[in-house]
């Protein structure tokens, strides 16, 4: 997290002490750095062309759900991003940021009618299907509105990620995806619909990956798929390889997102060199985590600290409603301090106010702090906000990016009052 660092003793977002933060907009609040996701995101972008991709053959689609404030999408809009969604109302939040349409894809198991018609009506790139009846569904929607939708099927090549199992998605036992055994008959009936046209072919094994070997045992599957549909006349024009690529968290080691790539290009290369006379094959990249995953933190102030007989704990207003991840998949986060102070510290739970014992933030932690002292969750840009909730009528927290030395608040906290302004009493 390079653009998070300590001057004079306190920890900075680029060029602005987080302190100041704090004291203009409060705790907790989540802090971006722009520079950092547009760093993140250029590794991707730079990526492409050095391996001799333009926009034509190779685009960037931002995971919307890692994070999915209209400020964030609306920087990487500018860079050229394109978008994964998993919702109706993710599209629409990307056209509120000013994103291309017609860059976005369409994932996730369950869509509905309405948001088959919502995304129809605005001439998305494509849907990635899910299963035999979505498709269905789609060439219905799209008969009914006069449309033809461009689809790609989403491949399970059951291939083991080596991640946490509740963010494993490329397995038999998941419910993403059709099973690679069963997907060429689904192409024949999708490529026999009057209201289909098959663009694609797409997979997500998993996220936070740290080596990129299942990744492209994945792509070699899809390859082997591809050509099999060829022979049949089924033309495949692009291969959308998902995201998953991991972050530093602890003591994790990512692979580097330039090196991959440079891997998974050559692969492809070699492939559309000996089978299909050089011809291009669009490739497509859904990244979340590892754009936005290191370029936030979360805020908090200490409330209490409470000296048990078996454990110490930091009592801080931000709680698993702010941040999700520890509770729901033990994830660990780094907690800093942000005003160093000498002497000798003591170990603590960092826990929040929330009526849970799950409530946690960080255990066993070594901190210097006292009551009133801020600290820093790290690498809260990505499923943090997003995964974020109101339980406790507890209002989400604020959100602010840095550029430079100036902040800008992107998001206020919510107020208690917002929260069941829209609830009614019996009369």
């Amino acid at each position: 997290m390079s653009h998070f660092t300590y001057r004079n003793g306190v920890l900075c977002a680029e060029n602005l002490p987080l302190t100041e933060i704090a004291e203009r907009f409060g705790t907790p609040t989540y802090v971006y750095s722009k520079a950092a996701l547009l760093e993140n995101y250029a590794a991707y972008a730079d990526a492409c062309k050095k391996h001799g991709r333009d926009e034509k053959t190779a685009l960037v689609c931002y995971s919307v759900k890692s994070n999915s404030n209209l400020a964030v999408l609306n920087l990487l809009a500018r860079q050229g991003s394109g978008f994964d969604i998993v919702s109706g109302g993710e599209l629409l939040r990307v056209l509120a940021a000013g994103g291309d349409p017609r860059k976005v894809i369409f994932s996730g198991v369950g869509k509905s009618r309405e948001e088959m018609r919502l995304a129809l009506s605005h001439d998305i790139l494509c849907f990635n299907v899910e299963s035999l009846a979505e498709l269905h569904r789609l060439n219905d929607v799209a008969g009914q509105e006069g449309k033809q939708a461009p689809v790609s099927l989403r491949v399970n090549p059951n291939v083991d990620p080596k991640t946490h199992p509740y963010i494993s998605t490329g397995l038999k036992e998941n419910k993403f995806g059709v099973a690679f055994e069963e997907a060429l008959d689904i192409y024949r009936t999708a490529a026999g619909l009057p209201h289909i046209r098959v663009t694609g072919i797409d997979c997500h094994i998993g996220s936070q990956l740290l080596d990129d070997a299942p990744l492209l045992e994945a792509l070699d599957k899809l390859i082997e798929l591809i050509d099999t549909l060829s022979a049949e006349g089924i033309a495949i024009h692009h291969l959308d390889i998902g995201g998953g690529i991991g972050i530093v968290y602890d003591q994790d080691q990512p692979v580097a997102v330039g090196d991959y790539l440079g891997r998974l290009f050559a692969r492809i290369d070699a492939w559309r060199a000996a089978r299909h006379g050089n011809a291009p094959i669009t490739v497509l990249f859904e990244p979340g985590r590892s754009i936005v995953g290191n370029a936030g933190v979360l805020i908090t102030e200490v409330q209490y600290l409470k000296h048990g007989g078996a454990k110490n704990f930091a009592i801080v207003d931000a709680a698993m409603n702010d941040l999700m991840r520890p509770a729901m998949y033990e994830a660990w986060h780094g907690v800093q301090a942000v005003r160093q102070r000498e002497g000798s510290a003591s170990t603590y739970d960092v826990v929040g106010p929330v009526c849970e014992s799950g409530d946690w933030l960080a255990r066993a932690r070594a901190l210097n702090i006292a009551q009133g002292d801020l600290l820093a969750i790290l690498s809260a840009g990505a499923y943090g906000m997003t995964m974020s909730s109101n339980y406790n009528t507890r209002g989400r927290a604020a959100e602010v990016i840095v550029d430079g030395a100036e902040m800008h608040l992107v998001r206020p906290r919510e107020l208690p009052e917002q929260l069941f302004a829209q609830e009614k009493l019996l009369a």
